[in-house]
């Protein structure tokens, strides 16, 4: 077996490219991330083909919250046909391709024709479902939607047809794409593997204050609002929220006005950091709108954090509700405030959630069980492929 890889950056597929390189099948993984940041990711440097002059902008802008649509969405595009146009004069032969969801349409068919089998990796919700539940969230705010490219939601929906199989992380990416028409036998969820060798608990959270811990891109997808509203309405004498991640410009505005006593800011911190400021909250809340699957959760369990998250993070595929933390319904602070004085209240109850949750985390695989699941996809849809070209012959 001979699988290539691409994907826009890096995301999850260099773990995935590792697990294939351990098993002997990596023939090569194209990506638009700048190679000087992928010296460290494990792999045969004839492996890695790049063309990242383009990806590194708009990384770059990303990183620190800026967004222009007028110059982003053309660059977007732009990068879309020159990463195909790479690929196409260096693509080897292959019996598998596996491509990130919009980078796969043009070598997937390619491949296709040549009696390999085409994957379609999609890391979120179905691009129109999820393009159409954050237009609706702009509107609730007030906000003109910035919505996602036509042209590029048809080339992905032309890959959820074209492709053999379509993976996905959690089953909440997986209802999107069935209310959205694609067949439930098309797609398989292969949750992604959690490397929680960093991510143990390393401190206690103070006796004296009540630590309400986010991490994430500050923006309307991650649930903001909710988050701060609920905190809010939260009642303890000494209550801090803390937010780690970059500020998107879109939401600026909004913060400009909302209730923020008792918020920090932190901004980007460094990973290492992670541990301590999830060991040191009483519980952390993801309440996104929309997301495939957040391993944040994963890794706030890890250090003994409880965490309130909604049913659109994939956390219902992490942990159980009202064992290690508790999932809920989107756009509901008072849900979220509940549990958070749930918390409060009951120190016994989180002392408990807190020890389950590092048990719980005991039974979550690891990549290289991810990576097996992989290969057991890929053999199945290499049969496909091979009784097609018989059918066909």
């Amino acid at each position: 077996m001979k699988v290539v890889l691409s994907t826009w950056g890096r995301f999850h597929f260099f773990h995935l490219a590792r697990q294939f390189e351990k098993r002997g099948v990596l023939e090569r993984i194209f990506t638009t991330y700048p190679m000087f940041k992928l010296r460290d990711e494990g792999l045969p440097a004839g492996r890695i083909q790049s063309d990242a002059v383009i990806g590194t902008f708009l990384l770059g802008k990303a990183r620190f919250g800026l967004q222009y649509p007028p110059l982003d969405r053309p660059l977007q595009h732009l990068m879309v046909d020159v990463h195909d146009r790479y690929m196409q004069r260096r693509m080897p032969p292959c019996d598998v391709f596996i491509a990130l969801s919009g980078s796969g349409q043009v070598i997937g068919a390619e491949v296709q024709k040549n009696g390999g089998a085409y994957i379609c990796e999609r890391g979120s919700s179905h691009i129109a479902w999820g393009d159409d539940m954050m237009a609706e969230e702009f509107e609730r705010w007030g906000l003109t939607p910035v919505r996602t490219s036509q042209r590029y939601i048809d080339r992905e929906e032309v890959e959820y047809r074209q492709c053999d199989r379509l993976v996905v992380p959690s089953n909440f990416v997986k209802r999107s794409f069935v209310e959205r028409g694609v067949s439930a036998d098309k797609i398989e969820v292969n949750g992604y593997g959690a490397d929680l060798g960093r991510f143990q608990k390393v401190a206690e959270p103070p006796v004296d204050q009540f630590v309400v811990l986010f991490v994430g891109g500050v923006r309307f997808r991650k649930g903001i609002p909710y988050l701060l509203e609920a905190f809010r309405r939260f009642e303890h004498p000494n209550k801090v929220l803390k937010i780690i991640g970059a500020v998107l410009s879109e939401i600026r505005d909004y913060l400009s006005t909302a209730p923020l006593d008792g918020v920090e800011f932190l901004g980007i911190v460094p990973n290492s950091e992670l541990p301590t400021h999830m060991s040191r909250a009483h519980a952390m809340v993801l309440p996104s709108l929309e997301e495939g699957m957040a391993l944040v959760q994963a890794e706030a369990l890890a250090c003994g954090c409880p965490v309130i998250a909604t049913r659109n993070t994939g956390g219902e595929d992490l942990f159980d509700d009202g064992q290690q933390g508790f999932l809920g319904p989107i756009r509901d602070p008072q849900f979220i405030a509940d549990r958070l004085q749930l918390l409060a209240d009951d120190p016994a109850l989180r002392e408990r959630l807190s020890h389950s949750a590092q048990q719980r985390l005991l039974t979550i695989g690891g990549w290289d069980q991810y990576g097996e699941r992989y290969m057991d996809i890929c053999r199945a849809v290499m049969g496909k492929a091979a009784l097609t070209a018989v059918n066909q012959a």
